[in-house]
């Protein structure tokens, strides 16, 4: 079976766990026998991988009467707001500034902004009507989508061939927006779902929230879980830590939907009781300054590392030299940053609102807003080494049947029902 598969990015070209989760599941899929074509809407540099053929779809050139077309047929007004993971309309604007500027070496020109969509939305569209003509030209079974920036070119697939449309839920606009709903991506998300044929969400903790908040049937949407690759490369990074100097990581986008400033606020509480402590956040995003400033206002600048967005190697290095790892996230589709630190053996403390608390129990949990019991918590791990090894222990064994190949497999089975409709 082959499978046209639309995302927003792929390693090593990653802006979160989205990219991460995308590569484990054609990974997985392809250990079942399909072929896989990817698609993502632009490539930086060249992407290689033997069990997935990659689209760059920002080589489709398309017409102005093109985007309009599409937008109508989906209803949706674009705003004033390059296509990327976790963009809003701002960031959007900024890119493709910069992205022009580049080009034409410092002077912005008008006609450089022909080929990219002049806001988010219409650059959505836009890769929407790609979709349409990748659909014409390849063959292929059944068509995959991840979140709302694939769901418009999902749509047009569809409409193209007739092929069921399967939509994957890694986030919901209302995990990313804590409470300040974008209508216009609700808008698509929810088309999509409405559109699709099969959801799968990552966790059923999602699953709740698009059965509550888009009112899609229940039986409509399977539930996969996210994996983790089981690999040995951590002994490459092993570092020797300082046993006076224990080190608290957190790793993530610095954006409210993962609660940095919770984690700062922790941080704060357990420096009172033990100065030695560092604590390294790792990550960018909107936050990042503010957040910056605030450790500043605490008094606790010294003991807090800011690296910045880390990728490879670099993740890698970071787990090998932490001492504990903490997720205190306000709203987690499933967080596969917290299987990662388990099998580079970090024990982890996660959010009760966090998918992937359904597959790991072995671990302490907090409610991301209650800073006195996670500083607790994380004063008592860091002080106790048995702990922590019983920790990490406990979890790696709830991780043995946690893989790639497996997600495939209940992948695999939805496809198969909607191949015997």
């Amino acid at each position: 079976m082959k499978v046209l598969m639309f995302g927003w990015e792929y390693p090593p070209f990653i802006s979160g766990g989205l990219g991460s989760a995308c590569h484990g599941i054609t990974l997985g899929l392809s250990q079942h026998g399909f072929e896989i074509v990817f698609v993502v809407p632009r490539m930086k540099g060249t992407m290689e991988y033997g069990h997935v053929r990659m689209i760059d779809g920002s080589t489709v050139r398309l017409s102005a009467r093109d985007s309009r077309k599409i937008r109508k047929s989906l209803c949706i007004k674009p705003v004033d707001a390059f296509l990327v993971p976790y963009m809003n309309e701002e960031s959007y604007r900024e890119a493709l500034k910069k992205s022009v500027a580049v080009r034409n070496k410092g002077e912005v020109k008008n006609d450089a902004w022909s080929h990219y969509g002049p806001d988010l939305y219409d650059e959505v569209f836009r890769y929407g009507k790609i979709a349409r003509r990748i659909a014409k030209q390849e063959s292929f079974d059944i068509i995959h989508v991840h979140d709302w920036m694939t769901m418009p070119a999902g749509i047009e697939a569809k409409a193209e061939t007739g092929k069921s449309l399967v939509v994957h839920i890694h986030a919901l606009e209302s995990d990313r927006s804590s409470g300040r709903i974008n209508e216009r991506i609700y808008g698509i998300e929810r088309e999509g779902m409405v559109n699709a044929d099969r959801i799968i969400a990552v966790s059923h903790y999602t699953k709740r929230k698009i059965v509550d908040q888009y009112g899609i049937q229940h039986s409509k949407i399977s539930v996969v879980h996210n994996a983790v690759t089981h690999t040995e490369s951590r002994q490459r990074y092993a570092v020797v830590k300082d046993p006076d100097v224990p080190c608290v990581l957190f790793l993530g986008r610095m954006t409210s939907q993962k609660g940095p400033d919770y984690f700062l606020d922790a941080a704060r509480k357990v420096l009172k009781k033990n100065d030695t402590v560092k604590f390294i956040m790792a990550g960018s995003g909107d936050m990042l300054d503010g957040l910056k400033e605030k450790t500043i206002q605490m008094g606790i600048q010294n003991n807090v590392c800011f690296t910045g967005f880390l990728r490879g190697a670099d993740v890698e290095k970071a787990y090998a030299m932490s001492d504990l790892y903490v997720m205190p996230s306000v709203s987690e589709p499933f967080g596969i940053s917290a299987l990662e630190a388990i099998m580079y053996d970090v024990p982890v403390i996660l959010s009760r609102r966090s998918g992937v608390c359904e597959i790991i129990s072995n671990c302490p949990k907090v409610d991301f807003w209650n800073t006195d019991e996670l500083a607790e918590k994380i004063i008592s791990i860091l002080a106790d080494n048995d702990l922590r090894n019983e920790i990490v222990k406990m979890c790696k064994d709830e991780l043995k049947d946690i893989n790639w190949k497996i997600a495939g497999e209940k992948i695999m089975h939805v496809y198969g029902e909607l191949m015997m409709i």
